[in-house]
């Protein structure tokens, strides 16, 4: 791959230092790399507080509370079928990326979530990013059958390859 994924990191709360963005940057990668995205894509990233994330919860899906992550996707990609090379009408064609969505991370949820589970703050925010990354390339666990099974089965996957398996 010539060009490398696009991955801004933007935060309106205080304490998001270099090594979080940098695990979240790393993370994307490596979720975008094991499910087979083969072009250069980007994903836009937001960390917030409990008050950011439940304000854009409302305006976007109508839902008035706090929760962990948001996912918007681009486009509707069937699992496991990620962007590839042919997929020409996907990339912005001023920069040749093909734009994923975004996503929102509650850094409050990161950091309570992962003391609830007994876990660092870190895996807590690297599986996060992780579910965000499977959502926009159209993973889903709506239901408790196969579909969330098999969402498990990739986040676990990609996490134990980042070394932060439960």
């Amino acid at each position: 791959m010539s060009k490398r994924h696009y991955i801004p990191v933007t935060s309106d709360v205080p304490g998001v230092n270099d090594r979080a963005k940098a695990l979240i940057r790393k993370a994307i990668r490596t979720a975008l790399a094991a499910e087979g995205a083969a072009v250069p894509c980007e994903v836009d990233v937001r960390l917030t507080d409990d008050s950011g994330i439940r304000e854009i919860n409302l305006e976007m899906r109508e839902v008035d509370r706090p929760t962990d992550v948001l996912s918007f996707p681009m486009f509707a990609f069937a699992p496991g079928e990620p962007p590839a090379p042919e997929d020409t009408d996907l990339q912005d064609p001023a920069t040749g990326l093909v734009p994923l969505g975004d996503m929102v991370i509650s850094m409050e949820r990161v950091r309570a979530q992962a003391e609830e589970y007994g876990h660092s703050s870190q895996r807590e925010l690297a599986y996060l990013t992780v579910h965000s990354v499977l959502h926009l390339l159209g993973y889903d666990h709506l239901d408790e059958g196969p579909m969330k099974a098999r969402m498990r089965e990739r986040e676990e996957a990609v996490m134990r390859e980042l070394g932060l398996e439960k």
